[in-house]
C-alpha cells in the first residue's frame, strides 16, 4: 500500500505543479512530502522532478513513472469498483480536451450523450485551442487538427479535413471575389494566434504552384470560435477548417473562394495535417471509461 500512496502523492504534485499544495489535497505537510519524494527519488536512483522556486517539470524518468502512475491508480480504482458492486461499474473522471470550435459544436453533445448511457462518469471538458502537454496535464483525449511526432501518443483519425478560406456573403457584396491569394492584401482577413504568434503568412499550392501571401490582418484572435463568428457577422476572410463551419456552408451563412488551392498556416504540403484526430497516451491499460469514450468517439463521427 506504501507504493500506491507514493503514486498518488506523485500524481498530486505533478496535478497541481507544486509540493505544498500536493501536501495539502492529501493532508500531509510541505516537509513530509518533500522527504517521500526524495525517498523516492533515492529509491529509483533517478531524479523525477525539476525544481525550481516558480517551476516544476518532469525529467523523462518522471515522465515515464508520471504515465505508469496513472495508469496504475485508474486501473485499481476501477478494480476496487468491480470488486465493490459485483459488477462492471463505469465510473470516475474523464478529461478531455478540445478546440472551442469543434467542441462546442460536436464534443459537448457527444459527451452529454456518454454520460447518459454511463452517468456514474464525470466529464471534464477543457476548450482551448492550444495542444496540451498530455504526459504532464493529465488530460486523458486531446481533440486537435493536424499531425504530431510524439511516439509516444497514439493519434486517431476522427474525421478528414481541409482548410478553407471563408467568408460571408455579405462581405462579398461589398468588397468583392478575390481571384488568387494576392488580392487578399487588399481584404480585411481575420487571423489567428497561436503562442503568442500571429499567424498571418498564409500557404497556398495550386498545380504544384506554392505561394505564401504575408497578410495584414484587421483582427487577430487565439480562439478559433471568435474567428468564425467576427466571419459570421462580415469582418472579413478567415482560414478555417471545413469542419469548424460546415454548418454555416450548409446554411448559406459562409461561402468559400479561392476553391482552387490548397491552403494551411505552414508550408507543409500533407492534406492530412488539417484532419481532425483524436489523441491520447500509449497505455497498456485504460480505464474502462476511457476505452467506452474513445470506441463511443469513433463511432459518433464515423456515422456522420
Amino acid at each position: 500500500m506504501e507504493k500506491f500512496s507514493d503514486m498518488a502523492l506523485f500524481v498530486s504534485i505533478v496535478k497541481h505543479q507544486g509540493l505544498a499544495a500536493a501536501g495539502r489535497e492529501l493532508g500531509l505537510s510541505p516537509a513530509s512530502v518533500t522527504a517521500r519524494l526524495q525517498g523516492l527519488e533515492k529509491h529509483y536512483g533517478v531524479k523525477l522532478l525539476n525544481r525550481s522556486t516558480r517551476h516544476l517539470s518532469l525529467t523523462e524518468s518522471g515522465r515515464l513513472y508520471h504515465q505508469a502512475c496513472v495508469e496504475i491508480l485508474d486501473n485499481v480504482r476501477e478494480t476496487e469498483a468491480l470488486l465493490q458492486n459485483s459488477h462492471t461499474e463505469v465510473s470516475g473522471a474523464l478529461k478531455v480536451a478540445a478546440p472551442k470550435d469543434v467542441g462546442k459544436q460536436y464534443i459537448l453533445p457527444l459527451i452529454s450523450e456518454f454520460c447518459q448511457q454511463y452517468p456514474g462518469v464525470v466529464p471534464y471538458l477543457y476548450l482551448n485551442d492550444h495542444l496540451s502537454n498530455i504526459a504532464e496535464s493529465g488530460i486523458d483525449v486531446v481533440i486537435r487538427y493536424g499531425e504530431l511526432s510524439d511516439s509516444n501518443l497514439i493519434c486517431r483519425r476522427l474525421a478528414p479535413s481541409r482548410r478553407v478560406l471563408c467568408v460571408s456573403p455579405e462581405y462579398l457584396a461589398k468588397r468583392g471575389i478575390p481571384e488568387t491569394p494576392q488580392d487578399l492584401a487588399h481584404h480585411d482577413c481575420l487571423a489567428m494566434m497561436r503562442s503568442q504568434e500571429e499567424l498571418k503568412t498564409w500557404h497556398f499550392q495550386n498545380q504544384g504552384q506554392r505561394d505564401a501571401v504575408t497578410l495584414m490582418p484587421t483582427r487577430f484572435s487565439d480562439d478559433g470560435e471568435v474567428i468564425r463568428r467576427w466571419a459570421l457577422e462580415g469582418a472579413g476572410i478567415a482560414l478555417k477548417s471545413i469542419v469548424d463551419v460546415q454548418a454555416d456552408l450548409n446554411a448559406g451563412r459562409l461561402v468559400t473562394v479561392l476553391d482552387g488551392y490548397m491552403k494551411n498556416f505552414s508550408a507543409s504540403t500533407s492534406v492530412s495535417s488539417a484532419n481532425l484526430n483524436v489523441v491520447y497516451m500509449d497505455r497498456r491499460y485504460q480505464p474502462k471509461r476511457m476505452r467506452l469514450f474513445l470506441d463511443f468517439l469513433l463511432q459518433s463521427f464515423s456515422s456522420t
